[in-house]
């Protein structure tokens, strides 16, 4: 059982108006710690870090920290014109993308609240004070709206997985990938939502969790928070999944997204394309859970997806607990140590391309897209305009 302090870690994000701290999720299971946000550059540095990471926490990271920045121009007086905050929020919002380039949210909210900055400069009566109290409230919007809709996948999810099961399994199992809970969003989480609504209706018997290398998302956080919430769970190597699927009754994969191209591709964590396959191969349902803010309509497939390529050291180096001769608890404080040869190359891709053909369904929190009969790819475009 996790005690009290454990269980406040799992708010990665807490915000009042005009204070923003993050969780310094490289730190944990091991220390809790979180990290004053104060402006746009420490949103950037907390983001590029992995401090914080998932996509939709990504986003609303990147926007408090700006509504953080504003807050003290505020404070400061807000000198300048109109024409100088919208000219800030532009400059700072396309500093903020160059942060994380696959995360879709990043670029949709920037999107968002660069055209919300321009027409509050444009009214005839602005001022630098309406300007940026205007992006303030968009801001600090998009952290509640964020919970709802992770709870609506949740449910959309569930629902999905109970009425597609097979008629062999009276209660399901599922496996996730990576960390997609309340450590990755504003709270609830899209993937592991699910998991958490599935279990909240008594129909989780148990729930299976990758390690995620090479940063181990999935065996520090998502095993963080499945054993907070009571959920019955067992954690697996990524190369473990084929095997655990041949031999155990496992209902679906879950796992979220950064990017989901028109067609249906997705971006998400690398390994993800492996469990998509391993899915095909064993007739296991393999669904995508995001908010439709990750569904990126100008981009036609994967093929046109940049993919993030990060630091050998991530791969070849791995922090830990330092356990203590006969002791099962060791020191309080984690370390890094290092893994691999010394001198080895290193391939470190932080995402991969799931194809649409390989995804049963793309479950958002306006509701669940499948492919039309006959079809391998998804039509989001259709799906989105007609609900």
């Amino acid at each position: 059982m996790v005690s009290e302090e454990a269980a406040r870690t799992l708010e990665a994000i807490r915000y009042d108006s005009g204070s923003l701290e993050v969780l310094d999720q490289l730190l944990l299971p091991f220390e809790s710690t979180y990290e004053p946000v104060r402006n746009a550059h420490e949103g950037h540095e907390v983001i590029k870090s992995m401090k914080v990471r998932g996509a939709p926490a990504i986003a609303i990271v990147a926007a408090l920290s700006l509504a953080v920045e504003m807050h003290s121009l505020l404070k400061s007086g807000a000198s300048g014109t109109a024409a100088d905050v919208r000219a800030l929020i532009h400059s700072k919002l396309e500093y903020l993308k160059t942060s994380r380039p696959t995360a879709v949210n990043l670029f949709e909210a920037a999107a968002r609240l660069d055209a919300l900055a321009e027409s509050a400069a444009n009214r005839p009566e602005a001022t630098s004070e309406t300007v940026a109290k205007e992006y303030i409230a968009a801001a600090e919007y998009m952290l509640q709206q964020d919970v709802a809709d992770n709870r609506s996948i949740g449910q959309f999810g569930a629902e999905f997985v109970m009425a597609n099961k097979p008629a062999s399994h009276d209660t399901v199992q599922i496996l996730t990938h990576c960390n997609t809970g309340s450590l990755a969003t504003a709270g609830w989480g899209t993937a592991l939502g699910i998991v958490r609504d599935l279990h909240q209706r008594g129909a989780l018997s148990h729930a299976y969790c990758t390690e995620t290398r090479p940063y181990n998302q999935g065996s520090r956080l998502t095993a963080y928070e499945l054993v907070y919430e009571n959920i019955p769970a067992t954690l697996v190597c990524d190369s473990m999944a084929s095997a655990l699927l041949s031999k155990k009754p496992v209902t679906a994969i879950i796992v979220g997204a950064d990017r989901v191209a028109a067609n249906g591709d997705t971006a998400n964590k690398i390994g993800t394309y492996q469990l998509a396959i391993t899915a095909k191969h064993h007739g296991v349902m393999f669904l995508v859970a995001a908010p439709s803010t990750s569904i990126d309509l100008d981009t036609a497939s994967g093929d046109h997806i940049t993919i993030e390529e990060r630091a050998a050291s991530e791969v070849v180096q791995i922090r830990g607990k330092p356990i203590a001769a006969g002791s099962e608890t060791g020191k309080k404080d984690s370390s890094i140590v290092h893994i691999a040869a010394p001198g080895i190359n290193v391939w470190n891709p932080a995402f991969d391309i799931t194809p649409a053909a390989l995804i049963t369904g793309i479950v958002t929190e306006k509701g669940v897209c499948v492919k039309a009969p006959g079809q391998s790819t998804f039509d989001l475009r259709t799906f989105l305009a007609n609900i």
